[in-house]
């Protein structure tokens, strides 16, 4: 229990980077505690107990997400995700109590979905460009020019918003 209390929230919250739905995100991080601890004998310590279940849920994630996509479901929920302080909570690497990094939050939600995701897993949960390209199984270089177009488009998201702002104040 103590190490379900540890890393539910960071794990709940990578999870619904992905998919993007809370109750399924719940859902998968359950079923992942539940994989991560039946497989307790196939941890090698190569790494922090951490990294190898976060590993687990996106891996598990990704899939979900994808099977999701390839029967074409598409859940209200996604039109109405908003980016709450509650679904927020437990992320650790990007301080989400400053406006602009709530608003940088908000902002990926806009990105297409391969550019959410990768940017999620570079950015926020720190894989590198080669942990990236093998989690979406794709090539080294693509996953580079995938995370820069990502960036490209999540700047010109956050320079549109400001413009809308800034017109709107005058």
């Amino acid at each position: 229990m103590e190490v379900y209390n540890r890393y539910y929230k960071a794990m709940y919250n990578t999870s619904l980077r992905i998919v993007k739905e809370p109750t399924e995100a719940e859902d998968i991080m359950q079923e992942s505690f539940l994989k991560a601890f039946t497989k307790l004998d196939s941890y090698k310590a190569e790494a922090t107990f951490g990294s190898w279940l976060k590993r687990i849920v996106v891996n598990d994630s990704l899939t979900a997400y994808n099977k999701g996509k390839r029967i074409d479901q598409q859940p209200l929920e996604d039109h109405l995700y908003k980016v709450t302080d509650e679904n927020t909570e437990g992320i650790d690497t990007a301080d989400l109590t400053t406006t602009k990094a709530q608003e940088v939050v908000t902002a990926m939600q806009e990105l297409k979905d391969n550019y959410r995701q990768s940017l999620s897993l570079h950015l926020i949960e720190g894989y590198d460009y080669e942990e990236i390209s093998d989690i979406m199984n794709v090539s080294y270089a693509n996953c580079r020019t995938m995370i820069s177009r990502a960036k490209d488009s999540l700047r010109k998201i956050l320079n549109n918003n400001e413009q809308a702002i800034y017109r709107s104040s005058i």
